[in-house]
């Protein structure tokens, strides 16, 4: 099993996932300015969009899109508790995180990380991510996890995506409880091995 991974980038989400899973994986990473791999190799044929997270299994197929990517490695998985069982509501309460987190929370950044956007459209961008940053605090005040009472793959997401506002120059400090929160998450020893191997800790 592979995972195509950009350090830093949303891929470290499902980097932290199979650390947490015990799987048994190689992570790849891509430059995602000329789409090669480190071994030279062409990411395009994995993925044709370019963009990371890639999954490709053992069996040569593959996966794009964390909350797709995240949920396949939580089920393979399911000892771990990564994700609720199918069918139960809470099931559903994440995939709700997990579409805000993909289609929402995440989008709001792109601006800011796009070298050719405007003024206009990055400080556009940095008060969507303040407004979505101060609901989050509101929410996760007084809460340790995201989706349900247990540690998910929200979690993850959620936690990668956090470490982003300070590379853009959005100050945390405003936003306590979200601080506390990823700093219980930063602990666990999943993480730290991921952020390790992609040379971000």
């Amino acid at each position: 099993m592979q995972l195509f991974i950009s350090p830093g980038a949303c891929s470290l989400a499902p980097h932290i996932a199979l650390r947490e899973a015990g799987a048994v994986f190689e992570a790849v990473k891509v430059d995602l300015a000329t789409r090669k791999t480190e071994a030279g190799d062409d990411f395009l044929a994995v993925n044709p969009s370019g963009k990371v997270p890639a999954l490709t299994l053992d069996n040569g197929q593959s996966l794009t899109e964390n909350p797709a990517i995240l949920l396949y490695i939580a089920d393979q998985n399911p000892k771990v508790g990564l994700a609720p069982a199918e069918g139960s509501f809470e099931r559903y309460q994440l995939l709700s995180r997990l579409s805000f987190l993909g289609s929402e929370f995440h989008k709001a950044f792109v601006p800011l990380f796009a070298p050719g956007a405007s003024d206009e459209a990055k400080a556009a961008a940095a008060v969507a991510v303040e407004n979505h940053l101060a609901a989050l605090d509101k929410e996760l005040t007084g809460r340790d996890h995201f989706a349900g009472d247990s540690f998910s793959v929200a979690d993850i997401y959620l936690f990668v995506m956090l470490g982003w506002p300070g590379h853009v120059g959005i100050d945390m400090s405003a936003y306590p409880a979200l601080g506390a929160y990823a700093g219980k998450i930063a602990q666990r020893p999943a993480v730290g091995a991921a952020l390790k191997a992609e040379g971000l800790a």
